[in-house]
């Protein structure tokens, strides 16, 4: 038996809700752990708090992310024909134009180029939205070349694009058949350091994003704010009170401009390649390449390069274009180098679309004269450094001399 003390019946009269109560508390488990208890309902809070970012997550994911997901992953790097050659003789060259940071097709940008045909045929590479390989372009450029009977092959880069120019050149030239008999730069930033400093800023912040919030790599919205923030220096104007205000009606066109040509546009760039794209700058060899095609090759013939830059380069926003003039300079091996620096009036920042008299009469006048003149190298190693052009203040051009005595600008 039991020597628990019995207690007397209870009546309905002693029923006391409150004390029932109590006494569930008393008797749960961990009813003496007190900062348990408050950490217990302070995660309950927090739980119900969170459910309307939880669906309102669930909402970004389902409509914002997904889609753009699947749609990616059907994307793949292609080969667009533009223009044949001129001349039947060039037709056993081909020109490959590729654009720069934020673009995806360079299908217009060679369009605009019609001078490009006194070189060869023209082909424009349209990357893979989903992100960028350089090893998988150069396979596309040789298996076309294979099967349509090109031989020789010139790479055309607008801004990034020359980077990505530079590597592809370097794997046709090194470890293929083919002959990369030149490689024209478009205000092309040969390292991180060129990149003037709002646009640099623009594309870390891009990592950023991309770097901690998920999916921000197929994200529009995300895709939205940056483009618009990119733009900030178009509605931020500042106040008759010495502070900066928002111009709202400046505002609603940006963000009226990026939905449509950045967000709604089936052929804009994808986050994920504009990532992989300042990636490339980030981490260029573009020195790297510039040495290894400036290396001369039993079989093959050195490249030529040909830097197009603005005049002005103050016309360039984007590019420091007079740093990556240095940097050629320097790596186009003296005066016995293959290096032709084209100084273009009335341009901005790799802009062939916007101003394309000035870049097709460059390229009819000075590039594809150079570019046409450098198979005679393999004959002639004795190379006169008279054969070594670059353009003078005033768009002519003249013979360079003395390396010492060249200054950018």
């Amino acid at each position: 038996m039991s020597n628990a003390p019995s207690l007397p019946p209870c009546s309905v009269d002693d029923w006391d809700d409150s004390r029932r109560r109590q006494r569930l508390r008393n008797t749960r488990t961990g009813h003496h752990w007190v900062r348990f208890g408050r950490l217990r309902r302070a995660l309950a809070r927090t739980a119900i708090a969170a459910l309307p970012l939880v669906a309102l997550f669930t909402q970004y994911w389902a409509w914002d992310v997904a889609p753009v997901r699947e749609r990616l992953a059907l994307t793949q790097p292609q080969l667009h024909p533009v223009y044949d050659a001129a001349s039947r003789e060039d037709r056993d060259t081909a020109v490959v134009d590729l654009v720069g940071l934020g673009n995806l097709d360079a299908t217009d940008t060679a369009t605009a180029l019609p001078a490009l045909r006194e070189l060869g045929q023209v082909w424009a590479v349209e990357y893979d939205n989903s992100g960028l390989d350089t090893a998988v372009v150069s396979r596309l450029i040789q298996e076309r070349a294979a099967w349509s009977g090109i031989e020789n092959i010139v790479l055309t880069g607008h801004s990034m694009g020359g980077i990505i120019a530079l590597e592809v050149a370097q794997h046709l030239y090194q470890d293929t058949t083919l002959e990369v008999t030149g490689v024209i730069l478009d205000c092309t930033p040969l390292d991180l350091h060129a990149v003037r400093g709002d646009a640099r800023d623009a594309g870390e912040d891009l990592l950023r994003w991309i770097g901690w919030l998920p999916g921000a790599r197929e994200s529009r919205s995300m895709r939205m704010l940056v483009e618009i923030a990119a733009r900030k220096d178009r509605f931020v104007v500042p106040s008759d009170r010495g502070y900066r205000r928002i111009d709202s009606e400046e505002l609603r066109n940006v963000a009226v401009e990026v939905l449509h040509d950045k967000v709604l546009s089936t052929d804009a760039a994808s986050n994920g390649l504009i990532e992989s794209q300042f990636r490339a700058i980030v981490a260029s060899g573009a020195i790297d390449n510039l040495r290894a095609l400036n290396d001369r090759r039993e079989d093959k013939i050195r490249p030529a390069v040909v830097f197009l830059r603005p005049r002005n380069p103050l016309a360039d926003n984007v590019v420091d274009v007079e740093y990556s003039h240095r940097i050629l300079i320097d790596q186009s091996g003296g005066v016995e180098g293959t290096l032709l620096v084209s100084k273009l009036p009335r341009t901005g920042h790799a802009n062939p679309v916007q101003a394309p008299e000035s870049y097709n009469d460059a390229i009819v006048r000075r590039v594809v004269p150079f570019v046409d003149s450098r198979p005679g190298e393999a004959e002639d190693e004795e190379q006169s450094p008279n054969d070594d052009l670059l353009d003078d203040e005033r768009g002519g051009v003249q013979p360079i001399m003395d390396l010492d005595r060249i200054t950018p600008g």
